[in-house]
């Protein structure tokens, strides 16, 4: 409820998830990747930003990422609000 009540802030809305979406995508592209902890399931990595929501205000946030053992592209599994340290 935390995380919906933060993006909610920045003005994301579930009707418009692709904006929500696009931006958590852009944070994962233009970030540095931090190594995070390896699984069985694969190797996570944290990415730290900026994002902007339709209201126009930002925020700091935190994404973690993981790639998964075989695979080449990263999945998205949380992103929280954060700081960029």
């Amino acid at each position: 409820r935390a995380k919906a009540q933060f993006f909610e802030s920045l003005g994301f809305t579930r009707a418009e998830w692709h904006a929500l979406q696009s931006a958590l995508l852009r944070v994962g592209r233009d970030g540095e990747a931090e190594l995070g902890a390896a699984s069985v399931f694969g190797q996570k990595y944290v990415v730290r930003g900026t994002i902007q929501g339709p209201s126009g205000d930002t925020a700091a946030i935190v994404t973690v990422w993981i790639m998964l053992t075989g695979e080449t592209t990263p999945r998205l599994i949380t992103a929280h609000p954060g700081s960029l340290r």
